[in-house]
């Protein structure tokens, strides 16, 4: 195979179509964006930063904090040792295309649309790479704002500050969920490495198991706030 077949552009404009509509839809359209897990976690990420203000010790808070920058953290180092083995992949596109071969009905890209499947792969890592460390700096400030927020008792102020706080957290969280969604789609486009049918198949898959866990899973139910 010596260029891009139409099953390969077509593959390509599915992939794209389910994350970047799944992106805006999320994101950007109000009726979607509000009925989503993501906007119930904020307004406890709220609801949090206020009710930590009756309290004087705030190592569980600074503790929870300190849980969502590890996890964190984790991923975006996981997406640097993805990013080193893609890079190893690239500079031996012999080896890995003979790896594909020996899979039943793949199809075998020459060395340039090997280049080309390797380098979507690296687009989508480096993408959770950034939006992961952004989302780190982030709960790095969300702690340095908690403690900097006076002990109780809460006064307006101090309900304004813990607010902002929670601003901060509900940003790194969208952020995390951003990268997060990078992993996603990261398994969908190595599916295309085989073939291009698969390419489709798993982004449908990968938006179809977003929107059940985002807007029709047990745990969506289950935070949505009771007033």
């Amino acid at each position: 195979m010596s260029e891009l077949t139409t099953f390969d552009i077509a593959g390509l404009i599915v992939f794209a179509a389910c994350w970047a509509g799944y992106a805006t839809a999320v994101g950007r359209v109000p009726r979607f964006r509000d009925a989503s897990v993501i906007a119930a976690m904020d307004e406890h990420r709220r609801r949090w930063m206020r009710a930590m203000l009756d309290r004087e010790n705030r190592i569980a808070d600074m503790a929870a904090i300190g849980n969502l920058m590890n996890s964190t953290s984790f991923l975006a180092t996981t997406s640097i040792f993805i990013l080193g083995g893609l890079v190893a992949l690239l500079g031996a596109p012999d080896l890995g295309r003979r790896v594909v071969s020996a899979l039943p009905y793949a199809m075998v890209p020459d060395e340039v649309v090997w280049e080309l499947k390797i380098a979507l792969l690296l687009l989508i890592f480096v993408n959770a790479f950034f939006e992961l460390t952004w989302a780190l700096r982030q709960f790095n400030y969300s702690s340095i704002l908690v403690g900097g927020i006076p002990g109780a008792p809460a006064t307006a102020e101090t309900i304004a500050q813990a607010d902002i706080a929670a601003r901060v957290l509900n940003r790194a969280a969208r952020h995390f969920n951003t990268g997060l969604r990078s992993y996603y789609f990261g398994l969908a486009a190595l599916a295309w490495i085989a073939h291009p049918a698969l390419l489709i198949l798993a982004s449908l898959l990968v938006l179809r198991e977003l929107y059940r866990r985002e807007f029709r899973s047990e745990v969506r139910d289950a935070v949505q706030p009771t007033g």
